[in-house]
């Protein structure tokens, strides 16, 4: 994720922390200094941290459950508002979706229950509505902040964990992609009331969540279909195969003059025998022209994380590595090894778009 950086490396998940996240806990700081000076924004910056281990300690249940699996999690990020396993999948089979979604709250209901039983923390009523303030006590305060995890975590709001459960549940009636657009469409209507309660409120948190649920309903509803339709198609059904080239020694003036000239995004990059090098994307084009101007050569700008597969492999190899490793495309090799297409997102999406018309047409 942009903006983030790794502060370690923690059951083989890198831990990265956004950098939106210092701005919340500068904004912490300086209510909690307006209110009680150096010492209040001291214990109110340390009970944010507080928080958000609790939140790493939540994604990390998420993590090894999945690993239970075989499902590797590459990264966690800490957002201001909360934090995002990567896994490069989730278990298609319901009763293991459902582990690997209870297991976040399930590390929290231990986080409180320790903190309870074991150190002490007075939990009531009253604490969950003064969680702000500091006499509350600290621990009590993050035993409320932990069961109020857990609760909100489980609304069937999909992508949250209590939707993945819902889409789960589903699943075992419906097919996966059937399930997945029932699931996100409750989503999205727990978005709309999330961000309601949140403008109401005032509280600009909850409209984030409502924002990111929103989106991320809508964008997992479209990868769950994407990955069924790949299911039962070769690469060489999706790839694109009239496209203009670029050569080692072509000038990002040129390159910017196809941009015009051509509906494409994504210029291939060959080498002198024809095998694709890399590929130049309209963004690093842009910047690229910024930088370098017309005259400088394309060859420092291309992405060349671009791994190539044979036109007889199924799409969903093609569609794994764009979108679980983050491949910009993939090069498609013909029988004799030379290119003879590629594939991208968004031919990948427009694929998805005639096949569902297709489909709901029949």
């Amino acid at each position: 994720m942009q903006w983030s950086f790794s502060i370690g490396t923690v059951a083989g998940s890198q831990i990265r922390i956004h950098l939106t996240f210092f701005l919340l806990l500068a904004w912490v700081a300086l209510v909690y200094m307006q209110e009680g000076g150096a010492s209040a924004a001291i214990e109110g910056v340390l009970f944010i941290s507080a928080i958000f281990a609790c939140v790493v300690l939540h994604e990390l249940g998420h993590a090894l459950a999945a690993r239970r699996y075989g499902i590797k999690t590459p990264t966690i990020t800490l957002l201001p508002i909360g934090g995002v396993a990567s896994l490069e999948r989730m278990p298609e089979d319901p009763r293991k979706e459902i582990v690997v979604a209870l297991a976040g709250p399930l590390v929290n209901v231990v986080i409180a229950f320790v903190l309870i039983v074991f150190l002490g923390a007075g939990l009531d009523l009253s604490t969950a509505a003064a969680l702000e303030d500091p006499a509350a006590g600290f621990l009590a305060r993050l035993a409320a902040i932990n069961v109020i995890l857990v609760l909100f975590n489980l609304i069937p709001a999909f992508p949250m964990d209590g939707g993945r459960v819902l889409r789960a549940l589903l699943a075992t009636r419906y097919s996966r992609v059937r399930a997945t657009e029932m699931a996100a469409r409750v989503g999205q209507a727990a978005a709309f009331v999330f961000g309601f309660l949140g403008l109401m409120s005032g509280n600009p948190l909850l409209v984030f969540v409502a924002i990111f649920v929103y989106i991320a309903a809508a964008g997992e509803a479209q990868g769950t279909g994407m990955q069924d339709i790949a299911r039962s198609l070769r690469v060489r059904d999706a790839m694109i195969t009239r496209y203009e080239a670029l050569g080692p020694g072509a000038t990002l003036g040129e390159a910017a003059e196809l941009l015009l000239k051509t509906t494409q995004h994504e210029f291939p990059v060959l080498d002198m025998n024809g095998t694709m090098t890399g590929v130049l994307l309209r963004r690093d084009l842009v910047a690229g022209l910024e930088q370098a101007g017309r005259d400088g050569l394309v060859d420092g700008f291309v992405n060349r994380d671009v791994p190539a597969i044979a036109e007889t492999e199924g799409l969903e190899t093609a569609l794994d590595l764009i979108q679980q490793k983050g491949k910009p495309a993939v090069a498609v090799r013909g029988r004799d090894g030379m290119l003879v297409g590629y594939v991208t997102m968004e031919n990948l999406a427009e694929l998805m778009l005639i096949r569902t018309a297709v489909d709901h047409a029949d």
